[in-house]
């Protein structure tokens, strides 16, 4: 039996969790709509950052394009923190930005493997 590597389990995970971001951007809720509206996003916002989501999602996930996926994911989650900093939501900015330290692993991991 073919042993997966442990990075590639970390990317599967990292990548699950783009997935589960981009459903509940996409298929917002109300309270998520009133935090789009509240931070001055248009409408339709909400449906760029799910695709992005379930972008980053799937480039992370297939290992040729992991690095890239690591970006965009990265941007993604910067822009997440960047919006609830610049609007005096200081501990909403904790989870983007633990997930974009975790995402800068991911791309370290990948960049070593090369």
């Amino acid at each position: 039996m073919k042993e997966i590597p442990w990075r590639h389990i970390y990317a599967g995970l990292l990548a699950a969790f783009f997935v589960l971001g981009g459903f509940l951007n996409i298929f917002a809720s109300p309270v998520v709509l009133d935090d789009y509206q509240r931070w001055g996003y248009p409408g339709w916002f909400h449906y760029v950052t799910g695709l992005l989501e379930w972008s980053s999602a799937l480039l992370v996930a297939l290992p040729f394009t992991r690095l890239a996926g690591s970006a965009l994911a990265a941007t993604v989650m910067t822009a997440a923190a960047a919006t609830v900093l610049l609007h005096g939501e200081y501990a909403h900015a904790v989870a983007p930005l633990v997930i974009l330290a975790l995402v800068c692993l991911n791309a370290w991991f990948t960049w070593r493997a090369r």
